[in-house]
C-alpha cells in the first residue's frame, strides 16, 4: 500500500476539502482513507500502487485548484494500540 500526499494551492474551507476530495475519488477510484486540509494545504489518500502524478495533476487544474507537489510513502497500517 502506498501513501500519497499532494500539496494544493487554492483551498479555503471545507467545501474546497470535498472538492478535492471528489476529484481524488474521482481519478483514482481504489483510492482509500481519501483526507484533505485547507489549513494545510494538502490531500492524502492510500492506494495499491503508485498512482499516475500526470493525471492527477490535471485532475487537480482542471478543477480549478494548483498542484503544487507530491510525495509517496509505503502505508504502514497502525494497530489498535500503536
Amino acid at each position: 500500500m502506498i501513501k500519497t500526499t499532494v500539496k494544493i494551492g487554492g483551498m479555503a474551507c471545507g467545501m474546497c476539502e470535498s472538492h478535492i476530495n471528489d476529484v481524488i475519488r474521482k481519478t483514482f477510484p481504489e483510492a482509500k482513507k481519501v483526507s484533505s486540509s485547507h489549513s494545510k494545504g494538502v490531500a492524502t489518500f492510500v492506494t495499491e500502487n503508485e498512482v499516475d502524478k500526470t493525471a492527477l495533476e490535471r485532475a487537480i487544474e482542471d478543477t480549478g485548484y494548483h498542484f503544487l507537489g507530491i510525495e509517496s510513502e509505503p502505508y504502514k497500517k497502525r494497530g489498535l494500540f500503536g
